[in-house]
């Protein structure tokens, strides 16, 4: 299933820890109320589970009886066989360093794609697994970037995408299924290619043009004609989610008819569009089973997911039964179209997969991803709540609040900053957050302005002006819990990754007193730098972005002025900094000189550097690392703060 984004271009999410000796878990302090607390290694003792594949082909194995995952059951991100009957995953990769993930089966034999990067670079390669086991770099090379765009209905072709050529571009190839032989198919300049057809003749094109438009572009393959333009020259955001079964359309997003992201079909020989799913709520994706019978939508509602598998034939919904509460997610279909599988994931269980048979929706779970040591009923579910901000502004919010806190027994708290700009904190489960929320801290996930999920006014209220109201949108999120009776109004904090790390540094040296302490998990520091040193990769993309944050060459004053590095004699409160070596997105001199500015103040800062990590956490070993820095740095500065 595509998934389509119409709202962030930069992807700066947030993630992990660094190099350090793992502090050890501090003793259990008592709590608002009696129950069991739990280790950070414990809480990282869950396995992680991803489906892989696509909806139509890729999933299952050919003969239906496996389905590709991927999984850390082993401390690193592996590629997996589940059986469908049930029973333990059968591993397809071995790796001990590097997160290796797979990518798609092979339509008719055992073969596997996988991909994996160099420990955190973003600079994948695809490899095929051969039925004896053996790994082929397919895509060879240093300094490349390759990913997978889809398999021909005949099941004879795949194609990559890859930047081999031009490091800004990433060019369509063609690989024969049994040969490996290659071919380009489409030379690239300026755009990003979404989806290709299953008959081989169709690429969907997207080009972000500014940060309010992103246009939708037509290849004609067999015809050999250049990118064409089919959707309005306008600040409109189009978005690819895929063609039909039939080759016949194009299924798409746009906000042009309202506040919110809507799917619609374009008839590709006509070029003819017509509406297809309307809802209050961001389309988040479309997707077809095999032979186009059943039709999967998503809603980004509120925070959370919200799916429908359509029967086409009838019009009506297919009932799944059996299945705990929470987010549904990657519906896959079997060659056959009689079995599904999918994830569920909870506020207070990590993602687990199902099968159900479409005969009679009766699910079968497969996994079992919480770890046994932990009571569910321990965790904590989340509510979402709606604060003021400047000018009226409501901030949505996903909430933890600790079992037995109260007026009585108040806990301390933490303003949690999704990674971004334009990201979203969603319900679900976090084990970083239910750590912290189960060692007596409430989390307030907002979602400040800028956030995407609540419509494009919403999303565009932050253009250029980041660091602005967005950023006091989060101090007031700290007011709003120092009001609450229930939270130690002297014992609030500031959290988060990536663009959530930088709102966190930036809060701490432009509202120097709004927060007891901060902890900025790989935050940008120096925007200028940041601007100036994009992966090339990012290629027209780069274009939106400097349409949002602005452009170095001329907003340099600007972005030096937001740039929490330059006003570190404002900051009064002590601060953790966790960077990945590898970072491509927030490079390890941003963190090394904020930690040098801070210190030469005289102001605490702890420091972790992991040097086999990159823009997030893909290792075990570093989450638990990381998870308990956390809270020994929480429990320091802020709970047993003077």
């Amino acid at each position: 299933m595509r998934t389509i984004h119409l709202v962030s271009v930069l992807a700066l999410l947030a993630a992990a820890p660094a190099l350090a000796a793992p502090p050890s878990e501090p003793v259990a302090l008592a709590q608002a109320s009696a129950h069991p607390t739990y280790s950070a290694a414990q809480f990282f003792e869950n396995r992680s589970y991803q489906l892989n594949g696509g909806s139509r082909v890729g999933a299952f194995s050919p003969d239906g009886r496996s389905i590709l995952i991927s999984s850390d059951q082993t401390g690193v991100f592996n590629a997996y066989a589940l059986p469908v009957a049930g029973g333990e995953p059968v591993p397809l990769t071995n790796s001990t360093t590097t997160a290796t993930f797979g990518i798609s089966y092979f339509p008719t034999d055992g073969r596997v794609l996988v991909t994996t990067d160099g420990g955190g670079d973003e600079l994948n390669h695809v490899y095929v697994r051969e039925l004896d086991g053996t790994l082929r770099d397919l895509t060879p090379g240093e300094n490349l970037k390759a990913g997978f765009l889809d398999w021909s209905d005949d099941g004879k072709t795949f194609y990559l995408t890859s930047n081999a050529r031009d490091p800004a571009s990433f060019d369509v190839i063609a690989y024969d299924a049994e040969t490996y032989e290659s071919r380009m198919v489409f030379q690239n300049d300026g755009f990003f290619p979404d989806a290709i057809s299953g008959d081989g003749r169709w690429l969907a094109l997207t080009k972000n043009v500014s940060s309010a438009r992103s246009d939708i572009y037509l290849v004609d393959l067999q015809a050999r004609t250049p990118p064409r333009l089919v959707t309005p020259e306008q600040n409109i955001s189009h978005g690819v989610y895929d063609f039909t079964p039939d080759n016949a359309s194009l299924i798409y997003g746009t906000d042009q008819f309202g506040e919110f992201t809507q799917a619609r079909r374009m008839v590709l020989a006509t070029g003819d569009t017509a509406p297809l799913i309307e809802a209050e709520w961001d389309v988040s994706n479309v997707a077809f089973s095999p032979s186009g019978r059943y039709r999967v939508s998503s809603l980004n509602a509120d925070g959370s997911t919200e799916v429908t598998i359509t029967d086409t034939t009838t019009g009506r919904p297919v009932a799944v039964t059996g299945i705990p509460g929470g987010d549904v997610g990657a519906v896959r279909f079997n060659p056959t179209e009689d079995r599904i599988a999918f994830t569920v994931l909870s506020d207070t269980s990590p993602s687990d997969i199902f099968t159900a048979s479409l005969s009679d929706g009766a699910a079968n779970r497969l996994t079992t991803a919480l770890n046994p040591a932990i009571d569910e009923d321990v965790l904590v579910e989340a509510t979402v709540v709606r604060y003021p901000a400047e000018g009226g502004v409501m901030i949505p919010s996903i909430l933890y609040r600790p079992h037995g806190a109260s007026a009585e027994n108040p806990v301390p708290a933490i303003v949690l900053v999704h990674g971004g700009p334009g990201g979203q904190t969603r319900r679900g489960y976090s084990a970083m957050v239910q750590h912290l929320v189960n060692h007596g801290y409430a989390v307030l996930g907002a979602n400040n302005r800028g956030s995407s999920g609540y419509g494009k006014t919403f999303f565009h209220m932050d253009d250029k002006r980041h660091g602005e109201e967005d950023l006091r949108d989060i101090v007031a999120g700290g007011q709003w819990l120092r009001d609450q009776d229930w939270v130690a109004d002297d014992q609030v904090a500031v959290m988060g990754g990536s663009y959530g790390g930088y709102m966190t540094a930036a809060a701490l040296a432009f509202h120097p007193t709004a927060f007891e302490a901060g902890v900025n998990i790989f935050g940008v520091t120096n925007w200028e730098r940041t601007l100036e040193s994009i992966p090339a990769w990012w290629g027209a993309n780069r274009v939106a972005l400097y349409d949002e944050m602005g452009d170095p060459a001329t907003d340099a004053e600007r972005h030096r002025a937001i740039s929490p590095l330059f006003h570190t004699e404002n900051i009064q409160r002590p601060m953790l900094v966790v960077q990945g070596a590898n970072d491509p997105r927030v490079l390890q001199a941003e963190s090394d000189d904020l930690v040098a500015a801070i210190r030469a103040n005289g102001v605490p800062v702890e420091y972790v550097l992991f040097p086999n990590e990159g823009h997030g956490f893909q290792r075990r070993d570093n989450r638990i690392t990381a998870q308990e820095a956390y809270l020994t740095f929480l429990n320091q500065y802020v709970r047993d703060a003077d």
